[in-house]
């Protein structure tokens, strides 16, 4: 066994990183390489190349490299919508290589193609989920008879919300302690914790995670 160690773009000058990206294409037999192929067979990371010079397609067009394919016409909101399923299915945050088919509809490439690079991706992401103004359930204009009880949301829990409670319980109900992780087949729900028909409102700080069983207990009687 011959003990060597690998090389690096560590302090690599900027032909020398466009070189690095023509030696992939070359090897690939294509006029092109993608951030996942150049993972693959290049020396270094490809965030290395993107911090250099600002995003992928960017090198690649500085390298006189066509640019690598990328799905047409996906909105940001298709591609946070797809990231929040794959943040839940691993109950945490994804990783670039995690990032790809069956698991996720679109590859980590394709959001460092948008987005400039993954890092980028994931803190547009956070900011994304984390602003209510997106969050369906919050009403405008609220219109509600003298005989009931004023209200400011809605009582659909939407979709940006009900991960926001997932991820600050850690996917584990607030009751019991079940987490998927543990125990594969546990069912997680989010519900208001002073119930919507008792006045409650549809806002973070009024909503739980809870398992199934421990929800489905629950009914009206808000002792949590």
């Amino acid at each position: 066994m011959k003990f060597e160690l690998e090389s690096t773009l560590k302090g690599a000058t900027d032909e020398e990183l466009l070189d690095e990206l023509r030696r992939c294409s070359q090897q690939l037999g294509r006029t092109t390489c993608t951030m996942a192929e150049f993972n693959e067979i290049g020396r270094g990371h490809p965030t290395t190349i993107t911090r250099r010079f600002g995003s992928w397609p960017r090198a690649l067009e500085l390298s006189g490299l066509k640019p690598s394919r990328s799905p047409i016409g996906i909105s940001d909101e298709d591609l946070f919508h797809n990231l929040r399923n794959v943040w839940i299915a691993l109950n945490r945050q994804p990783r670039y290589k995690e990032t790809r088919s069956p698991l996720s509809k679109y590859s980590a490439e394709t959001y460092s193609n948008r987005f400039g690079t993954w890092r980028k991706s994931l803190e547009r992401f956070v900011e994304w989920i984390n602003d209510p103004k997106g969050d369906e359930g919050i009403s405008s204009k609220p219109k509600p008879p003298k005989q009931q009880i004023d209200r400011r949301t809605k009582r659909n829990i939407s979709e940006r919300q009900r991960f926001r409670v997932l991820l600050n319980s850690g996917f584990r109900c607030q009751s019991c302690g079940a987490s998927p992780l543990t125990s594969p087949g546990t069912e997680l729900h989010v519900d208001h914790i002073i119930p919507w028909s008792k006045g409650g409102e549809t806002v973070d700080e009024n909503l739980i995670c809870k398992c199934k069983q421990c929800n489905l207990g629950k009914g009206n009687a808000f002792d949590c």
